[in-house]
């Protein structure tokens, strides 16, 4: 080929890109922002674009480490004899690995408890500081519904919560068997345990990199509503971002929004009353009475920042969505994951919960519908759509008709920020809102098992309620538990209820 066809080929290439991105930021700003696409009409879109999904950077899809845990040293029952492999604490020794900063610990039998202690120790990357001995929750109660799809999948496992560590590079992990607990010299212990349990089969620690976003840093986006195109369309140049692949899934992920936002938005913008009044009439008409269509009870929507925005890999979940048929309830949650995080590392700690709850415990998706973080900021959770019935796996034998909603952090002890209570009853006074929910209200739910009640049994709860309502737990940590009356009541008053 000449320098001059090469130089021609050129010149109409460019043409024709400046041309196709002109007719795509027409098209984008003609588009009503409710633009409605069926998930049929996204999917053939990329089906006949007639070119492969280009590959996510791998930085950005993350990584997972999964190591088994060995026993480190016996302890003696009351005979004297030496303990089983059962009974012997297991775990390891300093040991350097890739960068992290995740940590959990899971295990074969999703029904067995760890009757013990679980700790870990990590080295920071940037200074090679060794930290001090932090423990894991070992009851790690948010789980799919016994006798569902996902529970009975044969890939769920038992896991303690996540911890948030920080950017390590170096790990040290101790789960010691009740009853054996060592002093914190790291001696072994040498006197009788009679009540020792046996740890569960199967310890693995698992070690999770959430993966960077393109510009190197994790400030969530203020605005983003760029559409996305289907990789090799004529439409205009694909759109890049954290966690978009451009395949199938990140399409049907984001066209789950679309009677929200555009495709491809990162942001779901806050409305006004009014604005929101419209939309609910749109989205739920015909379920409205008609006192209903003419004074809704409904918060203004908040702003949600969505899974692209927070850099979700959607080729690591489950294909498809799972929908219950109203959400009658919503349950409040922390994530036992630490409150060592800043804020615009938010969006990292939530890839990395997701990576966990997927990767490491075999969920179809990260359990929660929703996150919020102790700046306030709002986070689509399980994909499905922020305004549609998404059954999600986060409080064991309630997950049917209700939502499960995390702040990023722990509250047994440490007080809850007043943005984050607020982000909660934004999102309850919208979200409850739709389906017609009475934040300050009673409902009843049919419990699938496995909680504090018996399977079938119809169980009257606060509309709003927290995870220990539902299970023997303390989560959401006293802290938070305690201040959902007042959640409650500011919910009720954004829906315009006296």
């Amino acid at each position: 080929m000449t320098m001059s066809n090469i130089r021609s080929m050129r010149g109409f290439l460019a043409s024709s890109i400046a041309s196709s991105i002109g007719v795509a930021c027409a098209a984008a700003l003609a588009l009503p922002l409710t633009l409605p696409v069926p998930v049929a009409t996204a999917r053939a879109a990329l089906a006949g674009a007639g070119s492969a999904p280009a590959p996510a950077r791998p930085d950005i899809r993350g990584s997972t480490q999964s190591l088994p845990l060995a026993p480190l040293a016996p302890l003696t029952r009351a005979l004297g004899s030496t303990a089983s492999t059962g009974l012997a604490e297991q775990g390891l020794t300093r040991r350097d690995v890739r960068r992290f900063s995740l940590v959990g610990v899971v295990w074969d039998n999703p029904d067995t408890a760890l009757h013990g202690h679980v700790q870990v120790r990590t080295r920071a990357t940037g200074n090679g500081v060794w930290s001090g001995w932090r423990s894991l929750e070992t009851h790690n109660d948010d789980a799919p519904d016994p006798g569902s799809a996902e529970r009975t999948s044969g890939r769920v496992r038992g896991s303690t919560a996540p911890l948030w560590v920080g950017d390590s590079d170096a790990v040290e992990v101790r789960v010691q068997p009740e009853g054996g607990r060592r002093t914190e010299g790291h001696t072994p212990s040498t006197r009788a345990v009679p009540a020792a349990s046996a740890l569960p089969s199967g310890l693995r620690l698992e070690l999770v990199d959430p993966g960077d976003p393109d510009d190197g840093g994790d400030e969530v986006p203020m605005r983003g509503t760029a559409p996305l195109v289907p990789h090799g369309s004529q439409a205009g140049p694909p759109v890049t971002g954290p966690g978009n692949s451009e395949s199938a899934e990140a399409l049907a992920s984001s066209t789950a929004n679309a009677d929200l936002v555009p495709l491809g938005a990162t942001v779901i913008p806050a409305l006004s009353r009014s604005a929101t009044e419209r939309e609910m009439r749109t989205l739920r008409g015909h379920e409205l009475t008609a006192g209903q269509r003419k004074k809704p009870h409904i918060g203004p929507r908040p702003r949600i920042v969505t899974r692209r925005g927070w850099g979700a890999d959607e080729d690591l979940r489950e294909r498809g969505f799972a929908y219950t048929k109203k959400v009658k309830a919503a349950f409040v949650h922390h994530t036992s994951s630490g409150n060592t995080y800043r804020c615009s590392q938010a969006a990292s700690v939530i890839r990395a919960i997701y990576r966990y709850h997927v990767v490491s415990m075999g969920w179809r998706d990260i359990g929660y519908n929703f996150l919020v973080d102790k700046c306030g900021t709002i986070y689509e959770g399980r994909a499905g759509g922020a305004a549609k019935a998404v059954r999600g796996a986060h409080t064991l034998g309630f997950n049917n008709n209700s939502m499960g909603i995390a702040v990023i952090g722990n509250f047994s002890k440490n007080k809850p920020p007043t943005a984050a209570l607020k982000a909660i009853a934004r999102l309850t006074a919208w979200k409850l809102g739709l389906y017609g929910a009475n934040p300050r209200g009673k409902t009843y739910l049919k419990s699938s098992g496995g909680n504090l009640y018996r399977k079938g049994k119809n169980v009257r709860m606060n509309v709003i309620s927290g995870h220990r309502d539902g299970y023997p737990t303390a989560c959401p940590g006293w802290q938070l538990y305690r201040k959902l009356g007042t959640i409650r009541s500011t919910a009720a008053h954004y829906q315009g209820r006296r």
